[in-house]
């Protein structure tokens, strides 16, 4: 998971030094892809598009995060229900900053928000990092498939609506995944340390006389 992390952090590094303070990043690839969104916009899709961005929306995710931390509570999973929270409170402390610094312009196109927030796609970046969170926890291939659909749909449908550009996504994706491995890791770490200490203290007890 750390490999990962630091992956994450270089992508993420690199798209962000390229595309602070200026409109477009990697211009033929964004134009290119925000002119194909374009040219393949239809009702049907407009109606598939806008299902993902309600649900990514700040306050659905906000329902759904609270709805899962309650859940897991409620089934005593006290240390997921700790990770969930911990990973998307990170991913939004990270990504809202950085959005209003950045303060890139979206596409004039855009059928969403219009503020000039645009990168990184917050939208994306709290999909990931749920995604990759519940994938760590439960372990089942079939939730990995599932969750890397989801970010993708969720990245396309950001620039179908031209919320945001291609690599606007791209960027949140990375994030995300920066956000749900630094809780995942910081978590598990706090947790062997404190069962070596448990350990530890057990070995370190006189027997009973």
């Amino acid at each position: 998971m750390l490999s990962v992390l630091v992956s994450a952090l270089i992508g993420f590094a690199v798209v962000s030094w390229l595309s602070y303070g200026r409109k477009y990043l990697a211009e033929p690839v964004d134009l290119w892809w925000s002119e194909l969104m374009l040219e393949q916009r239809s009702d049907v899709g407009l109606v598939l598009a806008w299902i993902p961005a309600v649900i990514g929306g700040p306050i659905p995710m906000l329902l759904i995060g609270l709805t899962m931390v309650g859940t897991f509570l409620y089934l005593r999973w006290k240390v997921v229900a700790l990770t969930v929270a911990a990973a998307m409170v990170t991913s939004v402390a990270l990504a809202a900053p950085l959005a209003a610094v950045v303060a890139r312009t979206r596409p004039e196109n855009s059928l969403a928000e219009t503020v000039p927030t645009s990168f990184p796609s917050g939208h994306t970046a709290m999909a990931a990092t749920v995604v990759l969170v519940l994938a760590l926890i439960f372990r089942r291939w079939l939730l990995w498939v599932l969750g890397a659909l989801w970010v993708v749909a969720m990245g396309w449908c950001r620039t179908y609506l031209q919320a945001h550009w291609l690599t606007d996504v791209v960027a949140g994706a990375l994030l995300g995944i920066i956000a749900g491995a630094l809780a995942w890791l910081v978590i598990e770490t706090i947790r062997g340390r404190r069962a070596r200490v448990e350990r530890d203290t057990s070995v370190a007890e006189p027997l009973p006389s």
